[in-house]
């Protein structure tokens, strides 16, 4: 396995330069929009016999029903292993913690004597959670979605999850049993552009529609967010996972390599890059990816992830220019294992989450340090933010203003109005003094 070198050392670019030399796995999302819309024009008017179809064609499986049944929820609770129940316990408690302090406050401005603006943050009705469940099943993923939902008081939750050969076509009883760990029974067997669709047209006596859709997912589903956002809000078009490691000397090989390969391991386009001024850390970590790898239980799929055009080893001539490098870049998970991490990481402005220091890789975000791991990837990290309790509350302005200082104000408004040819916004301010000669 070989995965390519890129130099930057002596080159001062861009950040279009840079990005342009880092390129990401191509992904055809307009052909991907042209295979879902016959999926979406189906959904639309769907009942639930055309939606097991779409289950059987897709899935190689037709479930008994669309929704689960609330009791095969609550035996994959009774079946799952007390270790891994354990384990997730944890997580939702860690991810209970950090999210809930990310809870806004309703704000108060008294702009003049008598006249007031407040900004509620006011919960989306009901909302739509992804979770995949294609070469691997995530129940980390049904954590993040759901935990910031509930803490933002969303009053209507339900889960869509591919059916699985494996449990007589309703999704994985991980998944199942994570549902039930956080009290959501509203879940269904179904996935891809199918589920989305369902969440967002609603299908009569199967699922109501939903509001907003959140959760990583194929390109399919991406294609199928895209297509139907506005009809629904969504969190990203969430895109192939990638890592960028910086680091300088002081990393071990091994560490970096065990974590480009952690993220590999999740799909032949993910995306791992190393960025390091330590021509002998590059030399090291190629050196331990090569011996890893192999040992590795999906060796196939991470040896071509990390060859293709997507990772790589970026040589540069500090770590100052690592950092530029990782701003242009934005990547989903940005590892900084330096002798100055806490410092270094300071300078960072785009990237989905930050990862400080030897102990913290990306593996620990995945699961347990309580951040979220549904992430903007792609470059969307220079705009975009990763899931929180934010993504499930609107803000919305009330204001308030008394008689004294509706008067105080009127003239400005009415001249404004007038500037901009709105007379009738104008004469909208002035109806109220009228009114009082009435």
């Amino acid at each position: 396995m070989a995965i390519r070198r890129v130099d930057f050392r002596g080159r001062s670019l861009s950040k279009g330069g840079y990005r342009s030399d880092l390129p990401r796995a191509a992904l055809d999302i307009a052909h991907a929009l042209e295979s879902i819309e016959p999926i979406l024009s189906i959904v639309k008017s769907a009942n639930e016999s055309d939606l097991l179809n779409l289950c059987e064609k897709f899935d190689g499986i037709r479930p008994e029903k669309i929704r689960v049944p609330k009791e095969v929820i609550t035996s994959a609770l009774k079946e799952l292993d007390p270790k891994v129940r354990s384990a997730l316990e944890e997580a939702i408690v860690r991810v209970g913690k950090v999210h809930v302090d990310q809870i806004r406050q309703t704000l108060e401005t008294q702009v003049v004597s008598g006249g007031k603006v407040s900004h509620r943050q006011i919960p989306v009705e009901r909302v739509g959670l992804y979770v995949p469940g294609g070469r691997a099943v995530y129940p980390s993923s049904v954590i993040m979605n759901v935990v910031p939902a509930q803490l933002a008081k969303v009053s209507s939750i339900a889960i869509a999850s591919p059916p699985q050969i494996e449990n007589s076509g309703f999704p994985n009883k991980t998944i199942l049993a994570t549902c039930a760990l956080l009290g959501v029974d509203e879940v269904y067997a179904i996935g891809g552009a199918q589920a989305i669709a369902m969440f967002a047209y609603g299908v009569p006596d199967v699922c109501e529609s939903v509001d907003v859709v959140t959760g990583p997912g194929n390109i399919y589903v991406a294609a199928a967010k895209r297509a139907l956002r506005g009809l629904i809000g969504i969190d990203s078009e969430a895109g192939p996972t990638e890592v960028m490691v910086i680091a300088d000397s002081s990393a071990l090989a091994s560490d970096v390599a065990a974590d480009l390969i952690s993220q590999a391991e999740h799909d032949v386009i993910a995306a791992a890059l190393l960025v390091t001024d330590s021509a002998e850390l590059a030399d090291a970590v190629e050196i331990e990816l090569n011996r890893r790898v192999t040992k590795t239980k999906h060796a196939e799929r991470i040896s071509k992830a990390l060859s293709g055009i997507q990772s790589a080893i970026v040589l540069v001539d500090s770590i100052s220019q690592a950092i530029d490098v990782a701003n242009a870049y934005a990547a989903e998970h940005l590892e900084i294992q330096t002798t100055n991490a806490s410092t270094d990481a300071l300078a960072i402005r785009n990237a989905g989450a930050v990862f400080i220091g030897r102990f913290t890789p990306v593996s620990l975000g995945d699961y347990s340090a309580g951040s979220n791991h549904v992430l903007p990837t792609g470059g969307c990290a220079c705009h975009s933010s990763g899931l929180s309790v934010q993504t499930f509350l609107k803000g919305v302005s009330f204001i308030e203003y008394d008689e004294a200082a509706f008067s105080d104000i009127a003239q400005n408004v009415i001249t404004l109005a007038n500037s901009e040819d709105l007379p009738a916004h104008g004469e909208a301010m002035s109806a109220r003094f009228e009114s009082e000669k009435q």
